[in-house]
């Protein structure tokens, strides 16, 4: 009797444990979780591509599935395709987050020029920005995909919150294109006046990063 009473207390206290530990890891992977989905790693840079200003922290990063957009134009040495805008879609994992393209940028001080444009799909909230003047694009080989669209550092030059006062991307500064993969315009089928006004839309990829 005494025997049994024993092995029931034993048991008990195995299953106690045993319920104690479990709680203990659910809660350990419930803290480290938000940890790694804040854990945004940025590749290495080219050499000769600018870096974010210093004390630039990265927030956020998107994953751009869509084409650049060239239309075929007269130019200094004859004909050339021209890039008219960018159409891309960022997700983060399945959700879509933003939306990609140009449009004029609404600060006076740019005097209405045409900007890279990122617009949040939750909140509408906008930023524009430019590549930075000096080493702002790189074609570096052993970094950029032969083949795909210069690695790039923008400076953010406008920005305005969404129609509900959203803020999800107006605090940005800098916006990182790397990790590129096609999307660069053809080498055909503008070369003369009878091409002038062709588009051709490339397929492209890219992971944007943004930085405050």
């Amino acid at each position: 009797m005494n025997s049994n009473v024993q092995n029931k207390h034993t048991m008990r206290y195995v299953l106690l444990a045993a319920i104690a530990t479990v709680l203990i890891v659910a809660f350990l992977v419930a803290l480290t979780m938000p940890a790694l989905a804040n854990n945004i790693i940025v590749p290495t840079l080219p050499p000769d591509l600018a870096p974010v200003p210093e004390g630039s922290k990265v927030f956020l990063v998107g994953h751009a599935f869509g084409t650049q957009n060239y239309i075929c134009l007269p130019s200094s040495t004859g004909f050339a395709y021209s890039l008219f805008t960018p159409q891309a879609t960022l997700f983060d994992g399945s959700d879509q987050i933003i939306t990609h393209f140009f449009s004029v940028n609404p600060n006076p001080d740019d005097k209405g020029a045409i900007r890279a444009t990122w617009q949040s799909s939750q909140d509408s909230s906008r930023i524009w920005a430019k590549t930075v003047t000096t080493n702002g694009s790189s074609t570096d080989a052993n970094f950029v995909e032969k083949g795909a669209v210069a690695w790039l550092t923008l400076t953010v030059v406008g920005h305005l919150d969404g129609p509900d006062g959203g803020d999800k991307l107006s605090s940005t500064t800098t916006v990182q294109r790397l990790n590129t993969h096609g999307g660069l315009a053809p080498t055909t089928g503008c070369s003369s006046l009878a091409d002038v006004g062709t588009r051709a839309f490339m397929p492209y990829t890219a992971d944007y990063f943004f930085f405050r």
